[in-house]
């Protein structure tokens, strides 16, 4: 007798989830964006609205918060993706923030432009009347992630509060909002790094080179190797080195920190990621490293 296999894949729930998550929104709000930023998790964000709205195009715009200071391999893959999709890609610029004064440039040798960019994606989010943002924001990456519902509620100001979250029964979310008032949507709440790159290699997802082992000058500044980069000044001592390393997320330039690796396909990408005990952002992201509650600050002001 012929066994038919109904068993749903781990991978097959997530996709799942995320997809009714999509079309959710669709049919609730007016207004809804996507952030694309060409990093891995914007990118599996993208192919699973592909998927949600197939064979009709993506019902919204896609959004980058550009600091100006990114990585050139990642913007040529944002602009190129977009353009095969047809998508509209609204790019929101901290320069130009800066030049209207809404913003002040940080200098010294730890100036970044990662922390500015919440004035621009407010910004942004006010001008184009979005009332709901598609974010890649999983809650293993740090303690202030994991604190977030799917749709997690923005007030007027686009401040976030951890005790204004709406409670979500089951597959339940509350979408009703105020005028100026909007929603954070995290479609990937319940993925994993691990199941990120697993889910690329599922769906045999083109990603950005950096995110492979490649050779490239850094410096090591508290025990994160840098990129060198017009953009970062180094000290006398911070000598240039070349190394084969690659990147586990990617981001401003100035804050975004290499790993070595050998890892040149995505499944020695997913070895890598399998024995490695030290998180994402915890290993990459020296903006985030500067204290527990750094992350947690930069959300009630209305970051990501």
């Amino acid at each position: 007798m012929l066994q038919r296999d109904y068993t749903t894949s781990q991978l097959d729930v997530l996709e799942a989830e995320a997809i009714h998550i999509m079309r959710e929104v669709a049919a609730e709000f007016e207004r809804p964006c996507l952030l694309f930023s060409g990093g891995k998790d914007s990118i599996v964000m993208l192919r699973i609205a592909e998927k949600a709205f197939w064979p009709a195009p993506i019902p919204f715009p896609l959004m980058h918060v550009d600091t100006g200071h990114n990585f050139a391999e990642v913007i040529e893959f944002r602009d190129r993706r977009a353009a095969e999709l047809g998508a509209r890609l609204v790019v929101a610029s901290v320069q130009d923030s800066i030049d209207a004064g809404r913003v002040v440039e940080e200098t010294g040798r730890r100036a970044s432009r990662n922390r500015l960019q919440t004035t621009t994606l407010l910004d942004a989010i006010e001008d184009n009347e979005y009332d709901a943002v598609f974010g890649g924001a999983r809650r293993d990456e740090e303690k202030a992630r994991a604190k977030e519902r799917v749709f997690s509620f923005r007030d007027d100001f686009g401040q976030w509060d951890p005790k204004n979250q709406r409670p979500e029964l089951w597959n339940l979310y509350n979408s009703r909002i105020r005028k100026g008032e909007h929603i954070r949507v995290f479609p990937l709440s319940n993925w994993t790094e691990l199941d990120i790159w697993d889910y690329i290699r599922r769906e045999d997802i083109e990603i950005p080179s950096i995110y492979y082992a490649h050779t490239r000058k850094v410096f090591e500044r508290d025990g994160m190797l840098l990129a060198d980069s017009e953009f970062i000044t180094r000290d006398d001592d911070e000598q240039l080195v070349e190394m084969t390393v690659r990147y586990r997320t990617v981001g401003d330039v100035t804050c975004t920190g290499a790993v070595q690796s050998t890892a040149v396909t995505v499944e020695e990408i997913i070895d890598e990621i399998a024995v490695t005990r030290l998180t994402e952002r915890g290993a990459t992201r020296a903006d985030d490293r500067a204290s527990e509650a750094s992350m947690e600050d930069r959300k009630r002001e209305g970051y990501f």
